[in-house]
């Protein structure tokens, strides 16, 4: 559903991606980890339309984003770090705001249940300006959800939430995932990442240094055996990791 082959972008002398390629199938979710500075939100930018690669090829279920960028773009939600709302639209509104741009005919029917999933019910008519910071990470994940999209990008899903906020959106990422939405997910926090991730790619200066599975992972480098994600991490993008 996501595949990336080649995607390099650079900006003046700096290279923030260099020829990296990876996919995303259905029903999987890949994580995207590495430290900052490494091309992680470069890499976001560029599968979401909002950068332009400077070479490379990304396809979004089956279409091709630089030939096809509103067919791509329409099977593909973005969440950022930073939520991006309108100070003017209340938490429905910007559902059915959402809805008319992705010709969602059945919107009022998905309300209800959205905002219960989200735990939202009670902010429905609330303007952003008095949500919580993880509120508002709900709210724009429940925009995202409502086209039923073939691709998820999330960046950082779960920031300035509460622990029992994490728990839920943690079960509605395996949901989507379960329902068969390739999801790619970059964040720091990599107990999330293990916990529900089928892959990881390592980045490191713009480069994929790791692919795979934490097993497939090891095989590569037998003497990561044993470890956690967070040593594996640890151990492939420190200055003293082969090719730093």
């Amino acid at each position: 559903m996501i595949e990336v082959e080649g995607l390099h972008k650079v900006y003046g002398d700096i290279v923030a991606v260099e020829e990296l390629t990876f996919a995303v199938g259905a029903g999987e979710v890949v994580g995207l980890v590495g430290p900052n500075g490494a091309g992680k939100s470069t890499t976001l930018r560029a599968l979401a339309g909002i950068v332009v690669p400077t070479r490379g090829r990304i396809r979004i279920a089956g279409h091709d984003l630089g030939a096809a960028p509103v067919a791509a773009k329409s099977e593909l939600a973005f969440v950022p770090d930073e939520p991006h709302l309108f100070e003017y639209l209340t938490v429905v509104e910007h559902l059915r705001f959402t809805a008319r741009l992705y010709r969602v005919l059945d919107v009022e029917d998905q309300i209800p249940a959205l905002l219960g999933e989200l735990e939202l019910q009670s902010k429905r008519d609330a303007l952003p300006g008095e949500l919580s910071r993880g509120m508002r990470q709900k709210l724009a994940m429940g925009c995202a959800l409502l086209h039923r999209p073939a691709a998820m990008l999330l960046d950082e899903p779960l920031t300035g939430l509460d622990p029992s906020g994490m728990r839920k959106m943690t079960s509605t990422i395996r949901q989507r995932a379960a329902a068969g939405t390739a999801i790619l997910l970059s964040s720091h926090l990599l107990q999330l990442v293990e916990a529900i991730c089928t892959r990881v790619v390592v980045m490191r200066h713009g480069r994929a240094v790791a692919s795979g599975s934490m097993a497939d992972i090891v095989r590569e480098r037998p003497d990561l055996a044993g470890r956690s994600l967070e040593e594996l991490f640890l151990a492939l993008v420190s200055d003293d990791a082969p090719g730093a």
